[in-house]
C-alpha cells in the first residue's frame, strides 16, 4: 500500500480536523470527498508530509512519519498540488517545473525531458516559455499539475486540481488522471462527485474530519452522496 493510515488524528491550528482515521490506498485513482470542514486540506497535507500528526500513525510509502522516519525520500517521490499553489509569477511554466524538478533532486540530465513531458501531458507546449503572470486561471493550475508530474511520482496528491479549468479542459484532465493511476497512487481531493464518478476507481468519503465510506466510484451520485452524509450525521447524532 502507498498510503496506511490507523487512527490518525490532525490538527489545523489549535482544532482537530481529523479524528481516528484508517485509510488504505494502493495504485488507482481514488477521489476523496466531503463537504467544507470535513478535512480533505488537512489530510491532504498530512500526507504531503507538511503537516505533522498528532497522533496516531500515517506511512507513506513504506516510511512510517509518525515513528520519525526521514520525510526527505517521501518528497523526491510525491508530486503535491494544494488547492492555493506559490509560484513566482515571473517564471515561466518552463523554468517553474524546472525548479520543481531541481528542488525534488531529480537528475540533471532527466530534467529536461521531464519537464518537457509534463508539460505536454498538461497541455501547455505551446506556452511553455509563456511568465506565469500572464496565464489565465486555468492555465495556471494546468502548470500546478505539471510540476506536480514532473517527478513521475508514486504517489500524487492533487487538491481541487479542476478549480478553474472549463469542460473541455476537465475531460482532457481525467483521461490524464487515468493515465496516471495506472502505476501509481493518485487522491485527488474535490467537491465535484462528477470528477470522481468520472475519472476514480473508488471513492473515500470524509465528513467533520471522520471517515465515512470507501468504495467503487461508480457509486458515487449526488443523491447516493446526500444519502451517506445524512446518514453518517445521524448515526454520530444517536
Amino acid at each position: 500500500m502507498n498510503v496506511v493510515a490507523e487512527g490518525l488524528r490532525l490538527k489545523a491550528g489549535r482544532q482537530l480536523a481529523v479524528d481516528g482515521l484508517d485509510l488504505a490506498l494502493g495504485a488507482g485513482v481514488h477521489g476523496l470527498l466531503g463537504p467544507n470542514g470535513a478535512g480533505k486540506t488537512t489530510l491532504m497535507r498530512a500526507l504531503a508530509t507538511v503537516l505533522r500528526p498528532a497522533g496516531g500513525r500515517l506511512v507513506l510509502l513504506g516510511a512510517d512519519v509518525t515513528a520519525g522516519a526521514d520525510p526527505r525520500p517521501v518528497r523526491r517521490a510525491l508530486g503535491y498540488l494544494p488547492q492555493h499553489f506559490g509560484h513566482y509569477p515571473r517564471f515561466t511554466v518552463r523554468e517553474f517545473v524546472e525548479y520543481v524538478a531541481w528542488l525534488k533532486e531529480m537528475p540533471r540530465a532527466d530534467i529536461p525531458g521531464a519537464v518537457q513531458r509534463a508539460i505536454d501531458r498538461v497541455g501547455l507546449t505551446t506556452r511553455a516559455d509563456t511568465r506565469l503572470k500572464t496565464l489565465s486561471g486555468g492555465m495556471l493550475r494546468r502548470a500546478g499539475i505539471a510540476q506536480a508530474i514532473v517527478n513521475d511520482p508514486r504517489l500524487l496528491l492533487l487538491d481541487e486540481p479542476t478549480a478553474g479549468l472549463d469542460v473541455e479542459q476537465r475531460i482532457a484532465f481525467r483521461d490524464l488522471l487515468r493515465d496516471l493511476g495506472e502505476d501509481g497512487c493518485v487522491l485527488v481531493s474535490t467537491h465535484l462527485v462528477e470528477d470522481v464518478a468520472a475519472a476514480c476507481t473508488d471513492a473515500v468519503l470524509l465528513d467533520e474530519g471522520r471517515f465515512v465510506w470507501q468504495g467503487p466510484a461508480d457509486q458515487v451520485t449526488e443523491p447516493g452522496y446526500a444519502a451517506l452524509l445524512r446518514a453518517h450525521r445521524g448515526s454520530v447524532a444517536a
